[in-house]
């Protein structure tokens, strides 16, 4: 493994985790240095939704808005870099507690994304989810 090559994994890795902490903090304006402004996103396979990253930027927000605190935990992304390019895959653990009622609701899914090399760094300029499970989806319901 090459210096620049360990350097891009590494930068790959801390705009993955960059993006759990910023939807956990509801920081959504943190998002603009992670996507790609023409990124296509998603997230339909945990009941979400699908578009372009003004679109799922602003549904994140009202997505989210029901639950007091979200904790996007992921596992270590498997990372494939080829020049300017690289995918990810990523596990995700994603408990959430609702605001209304205090009930847990929990998704599991993988992240699979495409990302482009930029002046700015990495970016995500696709993002997909699969393998997805949902845990106690009444809690969404209540």
């Amino acid at each position: 493994m090459t210096v620049d090559l360990a350097r891009d994994i590494a930068e790959i890795q801390k705009l993955l985790a960059a993006y759990a902490f910023a939807i956990d903090a509801r920081a959504f304006d943190r998002l603009d240095d992670i996507f790609t402004a023409d990124a296509l996103i998603d997230y339909t396979a945990t009941g979400g939704t699908a578009g372009d990253y003004p679109t799922i930027r602003s549904w994140l927000v009202q997505a989210l808005a029901p639950f007091r605190q979200s904790q996007h935990l992921l596992g270590l992304p498997l990372i494939e870099i080829e020049g300017d390019r690289a995918t990810a895959r990523t596990m995700l653990f994603n408990p959430m507690l609702q605001s209304a009622g205090d009930r847990l609701f929990f998704v599991g899914a993988s992240y699979l994304d495409d990302l482009v090399r930029t002046e700015c760094g990495w970016r995500i300029c696709r993002r997909r989810q699969a393998d997805a499970w949902v845990h106690d989806p009444q809690a969404v319901k209540s």
